[in-house]
C-alpha cells in the first residue's frame, strides 16, 4: 500500500515557502491518488477535507489534505495524518479538458 503521507514539519516547511516564495508559474491543476483521499476519508472523526497549498524543497508544487472534524478544526495529530502525493499539472494533466484550455 502506498504510503501518501508526510510529516508535519514536512507540510509547515511546504506551507512556509509558497508563502514566502510563492511559484511564478501556477500549476492549472493536481492530480490527487483516489487513494490517498479513500485513506483520508476513512479516518476516525474526518468529516471533509481541507486542502493547503505549498512548494516542496525541489520546487515542486503540492497540495496537502487534512481530515477536518464536525466543528471545521483540522485533524492533525497521531491518529490523524498530512496527506500528499499530489502531481501538478502540467505534468500530469488531461490536455483535452476544457478546463485544462478553457
Amino acid at each position: 500500500m502506498p504510503d501518501f503521507t508526510i510529516t508535519l514539519d514536512v507540510a509547515k516547511a511546504w506551507a512556509t515557502s509558497w508563502r514566502t516564495n510563492p511559484p511564478k508559474d501556477l500549476a492549472k491543476g493536481h492530480l490527487i491518488p483516489g487513494g490517498a483521499l479513500s485513506e483520508l476519508l476513512a479516518t476516525n472523526g474526518v468529516v471533509d477535507v481541507r486542502a493547503y497549498m505549498g512548494v516542496d524543497e525541489t520546487g515542486t508544487q503540492k497540495l496537502m489534505f487534512v481530515g477536518v472534524d464536525a466543528n471545521g478544526k483540522d485533524l492533525i495529530d497521531a491518529n490523524h495524518l498530512i496527506y500528499d502525493n499530489t502531481e501538478p499539472c502540467p505534468k500530469n494533466c488531461d490536455p483535452t479538458s476544457p478546463l485544462y484550455n478553457p
